[in-house]
């Protein structure tokens, strides 16, 4: 199964669109899995014109009627997807833990907008970093595929930032 990974889209309040890099990414996966701050159903609605989505809700979601996590059974392994806020802000061992809670093989998350492939013990915990607000990195989503139990993961970087323009006219004297 081939599966995209995706989170911290941040539309419309911080990027006007998804960047078309990562339609071309995600062509032909059979699941697309967003991990927070969508902040409009729209973004899921675009998704999935590509394959089916779930996702989750991030700290700046509001009500959008998405859950804080989901967790999925795919090819005996048992997948987790959280947003990810844990303090400090990416903190590998309180994801690690929140893994164990929730009882899964891998922790999908996000909120850091930095990509992170990473094996703790028994615990894969993967971000795929943010294709529009990436902080102190490159825009990128990931490629997951799970084949007989086997997971390759690869981040895929998708371009340049689509921050918006601020206005600063209320700050002028």
């Amino acid at each position: 199964m081939l599966i995209g990974v995706i989170s911290d889209t941040h539309i419309p309040s911080r990027s006007y669109e998804i960047p078309e890099k990562v339609f071309e990414v995600f062509k032909g996966v059979d699941l697309i899995l967003h991990a927070g701050d969508v902040e409009t159903p729209d973004v899921i609605r675009k998704l999935e014109e590509i394959a089916p989505v779930t996702a989750v809700c991030g700290n700046c979601d509001g009500n959008i009627g998405l859950n804080e996590y989901e967790i999925l059974s795919i090819d005996n392994l048992t997948i987790g997807l959280t947003h990810g806020v844990v303090y400090p802000k990416g903190d590998e061992q309180q994801l690690y833990y929140k893994a164990k809670e929730l009882n899964v093989d891998i922790l999908i998350s996000g909120h850091t907008h930095q990509a992170l492939i990473k094996q703790i013990d028994d615990i894969l915990l993967l971000n795929p970093g943010s294709p529009t607000q990436p902080r102190l990195s490159d825009p990128t989503v990931m490629l997951l595929e799970i084949k007989d139990s086997n997971v390759d993961a690869q981040i895929i970087k998708v371009g340049q930032p689509t921050c918006k323009a601020l206005d600063f006219s209320q700050f002028r004297r």
